[in-house]
């Protein structure tokens, strides 16, 4: 029974991830042709945040997500919720900006410097230091998001810092993100929800100044009936895509140990970087192939060595040091941790 119990849950994760990379690649493959006829990236995100907010709350109910407690405090909302929601916009419309301005695989091997925004906003907000396997694996990051940068054929400054941007960004969400499910043991896929909404409606009136107006008046938003629903059947179906991608990467995370799934989402990178190559056909050299192929390998590198960091500080909580008893003569008494009676805690976020 155990055996097949495991057997199941082993197919059930193939799946998700094969269904996740599958989606993910076909969402960067939609998302860059419709931007490449509809520049308008902050219409695409609103388009997407609109997609969250609208198909979420059905959905998660039919699901029987459980429903999240209504005692959080509106000082924690403006304090870090609407920050996260302000957050995933900014985050959302840069990474569009980038994948507008460059080729999608060049946009996602600068993403994969991840990990050194994270280490560094770490360090900063949280005060967390980090082992030497850790700073190591950057290294292999840096130096080949340095060499792709070098060697990208279609090279856009904009580009560039827009991924940058979009990569801090997602990193802040992740530190923050974390503190708000520890904090308020909301569910994440509820979280998801709330973001999505909060975004959606504040930042509803600047689209409505920005782009519907450019919309309205720009003679390239006037084209053909035909290229009219192109674009619009292109808007519907990135939207789908993106709310679809976050559901299945929140499903995955939820089942699967952290490495696990951290080097499902590297390899997600590598699959998706190969497919939009081969769909889209952008022009590349075999030196700019290897640049990205150093940086994921980095990520790899930097999941490995934060998981074994972790597994070092979960046993230096669980298992106290005991001391000898103490010269007084009472036998009985004994230290954990230099604390009397009471364990060491550490919490890690």
């Amino acid at each position: 029974m155990d055996d097949r119990r495991n057997n199941r849950e082993v197919i059930t994760v193939l799946f998700l991830c094969l269904l996740w990379y599958a989606v993910s690649s076909s969402s960067n493959v939609v998302g860059k042709m419709l931007l490449s006829d509809f520049p308008y990236p902050l219409t695409v995100t609103m388009v997407q945040l609109t997609s969250i907010t609208l198909y979420s709350g059905p959905f998660f109910n039919l699901m029987g997500v459980r429903r999240y407690s209504s005692n959080i405090t509106w000082s924690y909302y403006l304090r870090l919720i609407v920050p996260l929601a302000l957050g995933k916009f900014l985050a959302n419309v840069f990474s569009h900006v980038s994948i507008w301005k460059v080729p999608v695989s060049y946009a996602h091997t600068v993403k994969a410097t991840m990990p050194l925004f994270t280490v560094i906003l770490s360090r900063i907000i949280l005060r967390e230091q980090q082992t030497w396997k850790v700073y190591l694996s950057l290294v292999p990051i840096v130096g080949g998001v340095a060499i792709a940068t070098l060697t990208e054929l279609s090279f856009n400054m904009i580009g560039l810092v827009s991924a940058l941007a979009s990569t801090m960004a997602f990193s802040l969400q992740n530190i923050y993100s974390k503190k708000v499910l520890h904090d308020t043991g909301i569910h994440h896929l509820r979280l998801l929800h709330i973001l999505g909404r909060l975004a959606l409606f504040m930042f509803l009136p600047i689209w409505l100044v920005y782009d519907l107006r450019r919309l309205g008046y720009e003679p390239v938003t006037k084209p053909s009936p035909e290229t009219n629903q192109y674009v619009l059947g292109l808007l519907f179906l990135d939207g789908i895509l993106n709310w679809f991608q976050n559901i299945i990467a929140f499903s995955v995370l939820s089942i699967v140990m952290p490495l696990t799934y951290a080097v499902a989402s590297a390899s997600k990178r590598i699959f998706v970087i190969a497919i939009t190559l081969l769909v889209l056909g952008n022009p590349v050299t075999w030196l700019n192939i290897f640049g990205m192929t150093m940086a994921i390998l980095g990520v790899l590198c930097y999941n490995k060595a934060k998981y074994d960091q972790r597994v070092e500080k979960q046993k230096e909580t669980i298992l106290p040091k005991y001391y000898s008893p103490t010269q007084n003569g009472n036998s009985g008494s004994f230290m954990m941790n230099g604390s009397a009676g009471r364990p060491h805690q550490s919490f890690a976020v």
